[in-house]
């Protein structure tokens, strides 16, 4: 873990969250500032700056982190479909750098991922 990264400081309890699951490998939490009526984060323990610092070592924590959004999602009453969204360094809008997952949703359609043109 890396002793200043705000998600690191959160997996070990520094900070306070909405926790919504935890186990070994990886955590999940409420979002401070939801996009949504449903809007929670699924990270890694591990410290890992960005999508684009994942290899080949980091494959058997992502495959474990993605099969469990679902369930997640559910649990969080995300039953007829959810948004996951990783930001991935300046261009990807990343604000914090550690490796995460964002699930959004409700009970309504979500608006477009992006408008169009850009």
């Amino acid at each position: 873990m890396s002793a200043d990264c705000i998600f690191c400081k959160i997996v070990r309890g520094e900070i306070p969250c909405k926790k919504v699951y935890e186990d070994e490998d990886i955590f999940a939490f409420h979002d401070i500032n939801p996009m949504a009526p449903v809007h929670f984060m699924v990270i890694p323990k591990q410290h890992v700056d960005s999508l684009d610092a994942v290899d080949a070592a980091h494959a058997p924590m992502l495959g474990k982190l993605f099969a469990k959004l679902g369930e997640l999602a559910r649990g969080q009453g995300l039953t007829d479909g959810f948004r996951t969204i990783v930001n991935t360094g300046r261009v990807g809008r990343q604000e914090v750098y550690h490796l995460h997952v964002h699930v959004v949703g409700g009970s309504e359609p979500l608006g477009s991922m992006l408008p169009r043109g850009n």
